[in-house]
């Protein structure tokens, strides 16, 4: 249980600063929150990746997903996360020229 969380931490780190690579300007994240950002964008990669490539009659299931297509979904972990980092950064620019 405790070697799952620190893989997940773990994974993402490395997802998180990826796409932080991948987007251009100042993201204004530390560690954390990289980690948060990499963990929410694989989670929405690896849903998407399973609704896209998982068997039809399979229910569903995470482990599904990342058995039967580990470099599709963690490049969907990674184009995630950039989504969700885009997003995030143009919500607070945003806001903030609004100010």
């Amino acid at each position: 249980m405790i070697l799952h969380a620190i893989g997940w931490m773990i994974a993402g780190l490395v997802i998180g600063a990826i796409a932080r690579l991948v987007v251009p300007g100042r993201q204004g994240l530390g560690l954390l929150m990289t980690m948060v950002l990499g963990i929410v964008g694989a989670l929405i990669g690896g849903f998407v990746s399973w609704m896209m490539f998982a068997p039809t009659d399979a229910p569903f299931s995470v482990n599904a997903a990342f058995e039967a297509h580990y470099l599709t979904t963690y490049l969907f972990s990674v184009l995630g996360a950039v989504a969700l980092l885009a997003i995030g950064m143009g919500a607070t620019s945003r806001s903030a020229d609004r100010m």
